[in-house]
């Protein structure tokens, strides 16, 4: 038998909305899938996890997500990706688990078919029950619904005591209450405060980075752990007319040489920029840029000090990003977040690479103008509008586990905005967090060295003589939360850092 009712709209408080919920009859139930009646097509809202632990984990999650697109799911969300520990059966490799939302017309026991096939089609088969599998679906929520059969319990009957489902649920939601269906997710928990609670009983955030699981972004073949220490990403200009080092690096050879020397110092990543996106900056074709980055590309990946360094690309165009990962690039830079070439987030979806996403007003050329210049709340609307342009990329296919953010300091900002924001970098984690958890936990990039404000502030019209003030806002920025930090000089910034990680260690370190 079964009982169906449609709920009604509600406050989005969560206090307000569990109440209503919990004392609404909205279960629905069934004795099998073949007494199922389909009483209308209305898109429903679903979550479902993901797990893997055979052969390679990350190609088998973005397999099973295609698969899942071609049958009726369309993605709208992506967690973070885990690394975690076996769980029941611990003789076995590790997991990488993660959870996406989407929307489908596919009712429950349909639904549930298509995930089953698309399991068996990628290889699983009956065995050990919690053992090893190339790719594990199960559905955590399906609208507003109950659902309880001999084949399907809807919520999950284990995401309560699973720390690898419950972290990556809630990166799928925001700390405000998004809408009717998220909050009736919350009422379905078994602890009165809804799924933040169910969390929290778990440990929280406190249990990342602990008890055999972690969150990781992929770089070409690894696996990143941005929590373990801040990298330095040593910034190599190609152009005649950047703001501090312009026209010093045009030729391969010096190029070369600078990379070696900023290696040498300790940078874990190098990022090459071939276009100048200073203020007034003049736009140049995908094709001259490429001319500009292709050979000090190429060169630099023939050098066996870049064993195990990662090479990012600052580009706009999607021609350039292309042609750069086909050469070897690990990263894309995109100063615009996707607002400059309307083929970039879907470019760099199928290039399978990390994607930093900055904000920035306009171009380089009109971002410094009156009107990009207003801001009543610099962090919460740089927050919101970087935001947005995550959200249209995660729309356009990088999932969010793929995503660095860079708030922009030098860009469409006027000095006071950029000290705020150095010093805002947790109140734009919070406002992001608001929308999207997982958004709040990508990992964060700075760009302060040698900027304009910087040399405003401490009367340094010489860019080059900007490296003090550089170290202090590098500091500052770490203490903050910053992951990467985006610099000229190397070896002063790489010491400011690690006094920056030993001190954080030391605050997060039990008494």
């Amino acid at each position: 038998m079964f009982l169906f009712k449609q709920l009604l709209p509600t406050k989005r408080g969560l206090g307000g909305a569990l109440n209503h919920f919990r004392g609404s009859s909205f279960r629905f139930f069934s004795s099998s899938p073949e007494t199922f009646v389909e009483l209308h097509s209305q898109e429903q809202e679903v979550v479902i996890a993901l797990g893997s632990n055979v052969g390679n984990r990350l190609h088998n999650f973005n397999e099973a997500l295609q698969l899942m697109k071609k049958s009726g799911i369309n993605i709208t969300r992506h967690a973070c990706l885990y690394e975690t520990a076996p769980a029941y059966v611990t003789d076995q490799p590790q997991f990488l688990n993660s959870a996406v939302r989407g929307v489908t017309k596919l009712w429950p026991h349909e639904l549930l078919g298509v995930l089953k096939k698309i399991e068996r089609d990628m290889g699983r088969t009956a065995g050990i029950r919690y053992g090893p599998r190339p790719i594990d679906l199960d559905i955590l929520f399906y609208g507003k619904f109950r659902v309880d059969s001999d084949v399907l319990t809807v919520p999950h009957e284990r995401i309560w005591e699973r720390p690898f489902v419950m972290a990556p649920l809630m990166d799928l939601l925001g700390t405000d209450v998004e809408n009717d269906t998220v909050a009736c997710w919350h009422s379905l928990s078994i602890h009165s405060g809804g799924l933040f609670e169910s969390w929290e009983k778990l440990g929280g955030e406190r249990i990342i980075g602990k008890d055999g699981m972690k969150r990781v972004l992929p770089i070409g073949k690894d696996l990143w752990d941005w929590s373990l220490k801040t990298s330095v990403m040593g910034i190599l200009n190609l152009t005649p007319d950047s703001f501090s080092d312009g026209g010093k690096f045009q030729s391969v050879e010096a190029a070369v040489s600078q990379v070696r020397l900023m290696i040498s110092e300790g940078a874990d990543m190098i990022d090459l920029g071939a276009q100048s996106t200073r203020p007034m900056a003049s736009r140049i074709s995908p094709q001259k840029e490429l001319d500009r980055l292709i050979p000090v590309l190429e060169a630099i990946l023939k050098m066996p000090e870049m064993n195990g360094k990662l090479i990012s690309v600052d580009t706009f165009y999607s021609e350039v990003a292309s042609e750069a990962v086909s050469k070897g690039a690990h990263i894309i830079n995109d100063v615009s977040g996707g607002q400059l070439d309307p083929n970039m987030t879907k470019v760099v979806a199928g290039l399978g690479v990390p994607y930093v996403a900055m904000h920035m007003r306009g171009d380089p050329s009109t971002m410094q103008n009156s009107e990009n210049l207003q801001y009543d709340d610099v962090c919460k609307q740089v927050a919101s509008e970087l935001y947005s342009r995550v959200k249209e990329a995660e729309l356009s296919g990088i999932p969010s586990w793929r995503i660095i953010i860079d708030p922009g300091l030098g860009f469409s900002k006027g000095t006071e905005h950029n000290l705020e924001l150095l010093m805002g970098l947790p109140s734009i984690r919070a406002e992001i967090a608001r929308k999207s958890l997982s958004m709040s936990h990508s990992p964060v990039l700075l760009g302060s060295s040698r900027k304009k404000f910087l040399g405003e502030t401490c009367t340094r019209p010489t860019a080059s003589e900007r490296d003090p003030a550089t170290v202090a806002s590098v500091t500052a920025g770490v203490l903050g939360g910053a992951n990467i930090v985006r610099v000229h000089n190397v070896r002063d910034n790489l010491d400011a850092v690690k006094l920056c990680d030993a001190m954080l260690k030391y605050k997060r370190s039990p008494a």
